[in-house]
């Protein structure tokens, strides 16, 4: 299990930043958070209460299907869907497919949170 860093950054530092990167001026650190979100407010909506228990349910029980977490966790699998895409985009979780169905995997249970304020 990878401890995931996550940076925050205004969009106007990250838009800097990219193209910084992109022209050539500057080069990342490998130790440099590799997601980053713009605001506390931004990154404490993917990491809300509800969404960190659910990904506490997927590391604990390693359910087999998004039907078996959602019976797991009481919550409707069309509700659970957008939360598993969204923490699949941040590589918070993998989702698997195993036959016919799809099984989250959690990567990342820890975080190391960097807050960048120039």
């Amino acid at each position: 299990m990878k401890t995931l860093k996550v940076g925050i950054m205004s969009y106007e530092n990250y838009k800097k930043r990219v193209l910084a990167i992109a022209s050539g001026k500057y080069k990342p650190s490998p130790t440099e958070p590799k997601i980053w979100f713009e605001s506390l407010r931004s990154l404490a909506e993917v990491l809300n209460e509800n969404n960190t228990r659910l990904l506490s349910i997927i590391e604990k029980s390693k359910p087999a299907s998004i039907k078996e977490l959602a019976e797991l966790s009481g919550r409707k699998s069309s509700n659970l869907s957008r939360t598993l895409k969204t923490f699949e985009r941040y590589g918070i979780i993998e989702l698997k497919k195993e036959n016919k169905f799809i099984r989250p995997i959690a990567r990342a249970i820890d975080f190391d949170i960097k807050y960048h304020c120039a």
